[in-house]
């Protein structure tokens, strides 16, 4: 009996306990009561103070790589009897490349070609017209007093067609710009003649009046 009656007591008193206890949170305030007991806890932060806590992390990456050269073809001319100069280029550039090539023929280099194959064969004058193609030749000879071969011409009758038809000159843009510009040297000169001309008929007509007044006996 004494043992059942102990047991319902202390049921009786955490019964009590559970009941009479309550927990209140507030911002800034905790406050407990338990059994009748009062325990408070206040935190109370001043006006105007901040916590502040900032974090940043920032990482870039940029790689980039190298991109493969662009290959230039390889143009050949196949053989050496051909005037004919291979050419290429290529451009690479981040994700895109452009190669490109062509053959360019040297006139020069045919000339001098089929030249010596006319001398070759004896023909001299026509040897010498290909190669007064040639600007440069063209000029050589006229300097030489040995004009090139025009219309199955030579030598003097060659100068006067080339003076008639200079437009077929291979050298005619030089020709016009040398031909202006021993114009205005020669106006210039002509322009100093007439200037000392003048000159010297000025000093002989002042000596002709001078004369006339060393004969002049005054009037009679």
């Amino acid at each position: 009996m004494k043992h059942p009656l102990i047991l319902i007591l202390l049921l009786i008193l955490t019964s009590s306990a559970f009941a009479g206890s309550t927990q209140t949170n507030t911002s800034g305030s905790n406050t407990a009561i338990e059994g009748g007991y009062t325990s408070t806890a206040t935190t109370t932060y001043q006006s105007g103070s901040s916590s502040n806590s900032t974090t940043s992390n920032t990482t870039n990456s940029n790689i980039r790589s190298a991109p493969p050269s662009a290959g230039a073809p390889s143009y050949n001319s196949m053989t050496q009897d051909v005037c004919a100069v291979g050419m290429s280029a290529g451009i690479q550039t981040f994700g895109i490349g452009v190669s490109g090539g062509k053959h360019a023929i040297d006139k020069n280099c045919e000339r001098l070609k089929l030249a010596r194959i006319l001398n070759d064969f004896n023909m001299k004058v026509a040897a010498v017209a290909i190669l007064c193609q040639d600007e440069r030749v063209f000029e050589a000879m006229i300097q030489a007093g040995t004009p090139c071969p025009i219309d199955g011409k030579i030598g003097k009758e060659a100068e006067a067609l080339w003076a008639k038809y200079d437009h077929e000159r291979p050298d005619y843009d030089t020709y016009v710009k040398r031909m202006k510009d021993r114009k205005k040297i020669d106006d210039e000169e002509a322009k100093l003649m007439e200037e000392e001309f003048e000159r010297i008929e000025a000093e002989k007509e002042k000596a002709e009046y001078l004369e006339k007044l060393k004969d002049w006996k005054g009037p009679r």
